[in-house]
């Protein structure tokens, strides 16, 4: 009697992956060495759709945010997820910012002739094909196409469950704007039809994959960094800080802070800790903390900070807004509205809590005492350091690079807003004349 074995969903999801992953690396060799005009008419081609295509984007988000609010999603996540007529005129305006920047590839990185007569270039060239692993983020997937087309990549998507119905519109209309202007389709591909085990069967795609990237909350990041055989471009989470030095401009320090707290909470570059100095406690903190609670946010505060607000949080009305800290707020990425509060005796006493809590993702000084300055930018060991800026402004699209990949919190190949030139590496070229080595 012939029995026969259905194949696994792991299977299939491996097969699923597999397929895709070789239709993306011939996409990207058909399309390697296209001119610089070809992928910008590309990328204007992807705006023009998305521009076109917004009611029906709309509608796709809709069921997708209803979706997560019934599971139950924290409200910085839904805002994440969530699309709008604006949001989409941003997303479709970033692609054009793209455009508009240089071609990376080909560029010369250094180039000399040596004493022999051998002439030795560096020349940048794509990675390949990129697999971009995320979640509740439907912007991630325009931001990937687009800096993987003008880098000369082809990219593989799984957007996750939650955004699963705008990130099928989306890829469509990506997908229809490469096909309008001559390139493969298939330079933009999605395996989110294989549910989880497709982002598994991406992780094991070594050989097929060319470098993977998460993007999403820590869990998501540890899974991938710890299981994945391809190799991975670490995307940290942001547990951010600001730090107000002595001699802070104080009128400015307040809607600075509140900035960086809380113009999108569910962002990674939103703050999580406020670092003051002892210095300025008594007269920054209750203006600060006045202006946060008026956004209803939730002050976790060390015992100094407590003292010094206690009277001010009765006044007001807030005490439900100040709760003692512990050492798990400090470790902690809110995601929410909630601060962490700590007075410090010195800059150097800031730099410690940073190294000690910090993800390496973004950490700011507000001061006006370039001794303190320099010493915070040189002394802090994250990928983004700002000077008197919200961390808010850590954004590919905010620091000149049209969009972004994910902010690097790693140290190999690319720290910090990940733009065109970070998905390319190197090729070495020699010329030589016959040469021989003696």
């Amino acid at each position: 009697m012939d029995v026969s074995i259905s194949p696994s969903p792991q299977q299939d999801a491996v097969e699923s992956v597999t397929r895709t992953a070789r239709s993306a690396r011939l996409a990207q060799r058909a399309a390697s060495g296209v001119r610089r005009e070809l992928k910008d008419a590309g990328l204007h081609a992807m705006a023009d759709g998305l521009l076109a295509g917004t009611q029906t984007i709309l509608a796709a988000n809709s069921v997708d945010v209803e979706r997560a609010r019934r599971a139950g999603m924290r409200e910085g996540l839904v805002d994440r997820l969530t699309l709008t007529v604006g949001r989409v005129a941003a997303v479709a305006a970033s692609l054009r910012e793209v455009a508009g920047l240089p071609d990376p590839v080909g560029q010369i990185v250094d180039g000399r002739t040596l004493p022999n007569g051998l002439k030795v270039r560096r020349v940048r060239v794509p990675v390949g094909v990129i697999g971009m692993i995320y979640e509740a983020r439907p912007n991630v997937t325009v931001d990937v196409a687009a800096l993987a087309l003008k880098s000369g990549n082809a990219v593989v998507l799984r957007g996750g469950s939650a955004a699963q119905r705008t990130n099928a519109t989306l890829v469509g209309i990506l997908r229809d704007a490469l096909e309008s202007v001559g390139l493969p389709a298939d330079l933009v591909t999605s395996v989110d039809a294989a549910g989880r085990a497709g982002a598994t069967a991406l992780m094991r795609a070594r050989g097929l994959i060319d470098v993977l990237v998460p993007r999403g909350g820590a869990g998501l990041i540890e899974t991938v960094v710890e299981e994945s055989a391809v190799p991975v471009i670490e995307t940290g989470s942001g547990n951010c800080h600001v730090y107000a030095d002595a001699s802070a401009d104080l009128e400015a320090a307040v809607p600075l802070v509140v900035n960086a707290k809380t113009q999108r909470v569910g962002v990674c570059n939103a703050a999580e800790t406020l670092l003051v100095h002892c210095d300025i406690a008594e007269r920054l903190l209750p203006a600060v903390a006045a202006a946060l609670w008026d956004e209803g946010v939730v002050l976790h505060v060390d015992a100094a900070a407590e003292t010094v607000l206690r009277d001010s949080a009765g006044r007001a009305g807030r005490g439900e807004l100040l709760v003692a800290a512990t050492d798990e707020d400090w470790a902690t990425e809110y995601g929410s509205l909630d601060l962490a509060v700590r007075v410090v005796a010195d800059l150097e006493e800031a730099v410690d809590h940073i190294s000690r809590w910090s993800t390496g993702h973004t950490e700011a000084i507000l001061t006006r005492d370039i001794t303190a300055m320099n010493r915070f930018t040189e002394a802090v060991d994250s990928a983004v350091v700002m000077v008197n800026a919200s961390t808010r402004f850590t954004d590919g699209g905010q620091l000149g690079l049209g969009a972004e990949l994910g902010i690097s919190t790693q140290k190999l190949h690319a720290r910090g807003p990940m733009g065109p030139a970070a998905l390319t590496t190197t090729k070495w070229i020699v010329e030589g004349a016959g040469h021989v080595r003696p």
